[in-house]
């Protein structure tokens, strides 16, 4: 699991940053990526990614402005003419549907796959299988917007194979029933309840994606424990005033959050143009005074997320 950031940049693209998309790389998890957030000229920016559309089951959009939305159209028909033929499904607030369906329509496009759209109403769990749970959340900005808050469910412990062995169980199907936590007798009569050879369960990643918001209650309780969160900081500590009469955050916003949360990692995104060359480290120095395990994403960047141990 890693995220891969697409596009790091705040309202228009510059020469160095694209405006935001990231990819959360599910591949080892569940053969597929999960997008957030889809501005313009994604599509254009995959094809210097190792991310594949066709393989792309989910977008999550956390608001309607332009520099999150406006590569959709463009991205959704690009997906049927390079093989995507499985379903996807897109999330975002009331207005998606709308959005996508009038660009669809009157360009005259045609998807190969199935799409659906599901519009949020309201905050708490809005997917859930044997392996994922996504839960979202209102922030503060100038139209609704969600974060999103992606858990990976715990995976079950490693079989404790040598404690077997000393019982003379021998290895094959039964060391298989016995991973899944079920009861096998053996032959001479002896019954083994697959839960007693099972080691201490992995736990599982959270990770945490925000769109753009000030600082808010909203955006730490997505962000509790988490192992990542990915948080906008548009402007640094100086622009405090401009940032809040537009809904944004700083740097040390971001801080905040992240460290009254408890998260483990932070990634700052959704810079602002006027940070350029050596003064966009400005804003990593101001978080990590607050949170030391900070870092600024950059276009193209990858950030891995191991599995705890």
């Amino acid at each position: 699991m890693d995220l891969y950031f697409l596009g790091t940049g705040a309202g228009m693209p510059s020469k160095q940053r694209n405006v935001t998309s990231i990819a959360l790389n599910l591949l080892d998890e569940r053969g597929t990526y999960w997008l957030f957030d889809c501005g313009e000229g994604t599509q254009q920016q995959i094809l210097h990614s190792p991310v594949k559309l066709g393989r792309t089951e989910k977008i999550f959009i956390t608001h309607l402005h332009g520099d999150h939305v406006y590569g959709l159209p463009g991205l959704l028909t690009s997906r049927s003419y390079l093989g995507g033929d499985t379903p996807l499904t897109l999330y975002g607030p009331k207005g998606l549907k709308a959005f996508v369906e009038t660009a669809l329509e009157v360009s005259g496009a045609h998807l190969t796959y199935t799409l659906h759209i599901v519009e949020l109403t309201d905050e708490g769990v809005i997917f859930e299988d044997e392996s994922f749970l996504v839960e979202t959340a209102r922030l503060e900005h100038r139209i609704e917007c969600f974060g999103y808050r992606i858990v990976e469910k715990d995976q079950p412990g490693k079989l404790l194979n040598e404690k077997l062995k000393e019982l003379g169980v021998p290895p094959g199907p039964l060391f298989g029933k016995l991973k899944q936590g079920l009861t096998i007798q053996l032959e001479d009569g002896r019954t083994l309840n697959g839960e007693d050879f099972l080691g201490a369960p992995v736990p599982g990643r959270v990770v945490v994606v925000l769109g753009d918001t000030r600082y808010c209650e909203g955006a730490k309780k997505l962000a509790r424990g988490a192992d990542v969160l990915v948080h906008e900081a548009t402007f640094a500590m100086d622009k405090q005033e401009l940032a809040y009469a537009f809904d944004h955050a700083t740097s040390t916003d971001a801080a905040r959050t992240a460290q009254e949360a408890g998260a483990n990692a932070l990634i700052m995104t959704h810079l602002s143009s006027r940070y350029q060359g050596d003064s966009v480290t400005e804003l990593l120095h101001e978080a990590q005074h607050i949170h030391a395990n900070s870092y600024l994403a950059k276009d193209f960047w990858c950030f891995d997320i191991p599995r705890k141990v």
